[in-house]
């Protein structure tokens, strides 16, 4: 198991919160967006701090490809694949010269003119094109599940239980599921056995508490038993924080690295 910091604990520019993660002795910092860098120098920065990018999201420099990719018009209308899949193939070009192993996905918003179970098979062929080229460039694409409860009203994919459905259909070595442990708390709880139950099919991890979306201890979940389910399960891949945080950035790194070792030790 590997642990990467959130980027915006540290305030900084893309390149400076690099430094700081190394600084703070996280070795993996989880940065989402790659529009704008300077990715020959992204890539030295990682290297120069022996630092990985842990997953970057799919977009695109072409307008034309990016009007498809919103939630408003996202994975589950057949007429965005073209656009997913060029995109995709920008993003794997960024991830590469970054050295980031995934590439995250997100089905975008559920459709109300067709059912749900045509909207799950637009969206399993839509990763069935995507998965060649991410299987070709060595990086993985995992399909993130997300809450409508509190943060994203209206979203299509919510539950683990589907997006397990999902990859096994697509039956891709380079295709699994993001478990973004704050969500799925949110959706359906249950964390330890849902996680235990699909651990072959997750990709990567997002951590944050609930309520709040802070660090771990600001809220209700057992992230000591947590990481010590996902540890025994045999997972070896990131798990990185995607929250906020509540105290300044030593002691929260600090408290951070000793949840870290209780939860794995």
């Amino acid at each position: 198991m590997k642990f990467a910091a959130a980027g915006n604990w540290f305030s900084k520019d893309w390149y400076q919160n690099v430094k700081m993660g190394a600084k703070y002795g996280f070795y993996g910092v989880e940065q989402l967006e790659w529009l704008g860098l300077d990715l020959e120098k992204a890539g030295q920065v990682l290297k120069e701090y022996q630092v990985t990018s842990t997953a970057l999201i799919i977009q695109s420099r072409s307008q034309e490809v990016a009007k498809y990719l919103p939630w408003t018009h996202g994975m589950v209308w057949e007429d965005s694949r073209d656009a997913f899949v060029e995109a995709l193939k920008e993003t794997i070009l960024a991830a590469k010269a970054m050295h980031v192993p995934n590439i995250i996905a997100t089905t975008g918003n559920e459709r109300n003119d067709i059912c749900r179970e045509k909207q799950h098979e637009i969206v399993v062929e839509t990763l069935k094109a995507m998965a060649p080229y991410a299987e070709e460039a060595g990086v993985m694409i995992v399909l993130e599940p997300l809450n409508v409860l509190v943060n994203h009203p209206g979203h299509f994919l919510v539950t683990s239980k589907e997006g397990f459905q999902m990859i096994r259909e697509v039956d891709s070595p380079a295709c699994r599921l993001l478990f973004d442990i704050y969500h799925q708390q949110i959706s359906e709880g249950n964390l330890i056995a849902n996680i235990r139950e699909g651990i072959d099919l997750i990709g990567h991890f997002h951590i944050a508490d609930n309520p709040g979306r802070m660090e771990p201890g600001t809220g209700e979940i057992n992230y000591e038993m947590v990481f010590r389910a996902i540890r025994d399960a045999g997972y070896s891949r990131w798990l990185a924080f995607e929250c906020g945080r509540t105290m300044e950035v030593e002691p929260l790194c600090e408290k951070m690295k000793r949840l870290i070792e209780k939860g794995t030790k």
